[in-house]
């Protein structure tokens, strides 16, 4: 058996959660990653048939039996993760039941997984009934998002519109635009079912005043969506109130059409 420490995806929550807390998105225990994990990749560094112990889900994943994931503790900081990652990590199995986790490694500490859990596997159900290659759901806070999300309207094809107007990466990395919930209380099954509703039409999805959901197939593709997002908000608040150039709709369409891309629908003029 190969040792866990060396897996690929644990080598990868280690990157993304160091990168994460290092752009300042993921403060103290803010923030939490799932990634759906191969069996069969698993199988060659844990034993399957090694059931630590069970974990309530806190609601019926049945969609999800007998699909692994490595997902980030609850209480722990992002930073803590590259130096002990078999406490601040976890792979569970979605157990027969569908109302249990099966702890496969970590939370050494006694520790389980993110208080939104839920909302993670929710989202998975929604992102892999739209596409099979879909893999990861990644939740943090990063600044500027928070900040246009405060000083602009919660309609999305307008905040949408915004961020395409101030930046020519972000109708090319998400023509799909970007979903948004009212201000909700977090860590409840209720914020949850709205976020997997969104994730029926967005890959990424904005918590109002609290944040941002991206998914992807890939933890790369994840965190490019909330990066792109993140750093054309930035140009956003720090131009705002002194905008002499927006990208036209014009040259939106352009490129969209150089990009053979679609464009979410009612935004451009």
């Amino acid at each position: 058996m190969k040792n866990i420490l060396n897996a690929p995806f644990v080598q990868e929550m280690k990157d993304a959660t160091a990168n994460m807390y290092r752009l300042g998105w993921d403060e103290r225990n803010g923030g939490n990653i799932s990634y759906l994990l191969d069996e069969s990749e698993v199988a060659e560094y844990l034993d399957l048939s090694n059931v630590i112990r069970t974990i309530p889900t806190g609601f019926d994943a049945s969609a999800l039996i007998g699909k692994i994931f490595i997902v980030t503790g609850t209480g722990k900081y992002f930073k803590n993760v590259e130096k002990d990652p078999e406490t601040n990590l976890g792979i569970v199995r979605i157990a027969k039941d569908g109302t249990t986790a099966e702890l496969l490694w970590g939370y050494k500490d006694g520790g389980k997984f993110t208080s939104e859990f839920p909302a993670h596997m929710m989202s998975h159900i929604s992102r892999l009934a739209i596409d099979k290659n879909h893999r990861v759901v990644m939740h943090s806070h990063p600044t500027y998002t928070i900040a246009m999300n405060t000083v602009c309207s919660i309609d999305e094809k307008e905040f949408t519109h915004k961020l395409w107007q101030s930046n020519t990466e972000a109708i090319v990395v998400f023509p799909d635009g970007v979903g948004i919930l009212p201000c909700m209380v977090c860590g409840t099954n209720e914020i949850g079912e709205a976020t997997a509703e969104k994730m029926k039409n967005f890959r990424l999805v904005i918590w109002t005043n609290h944040g941002i959901y991206g998914t992807g197939t890939s933890m790369d593709e994840a965190f490019g969506l909330i990066e792109t997002v993140e750093k054309t908000a930035q140009i956003y608040m720090l131009t705002l109130g002194h905008v002499v150039n927006v990208i036209p709709d014009e040259v939106l369409k352009g490129l969209a059409s150089l990009w053979n891309l679609k464009p979410l629908d009612g935004i451009l003029k």
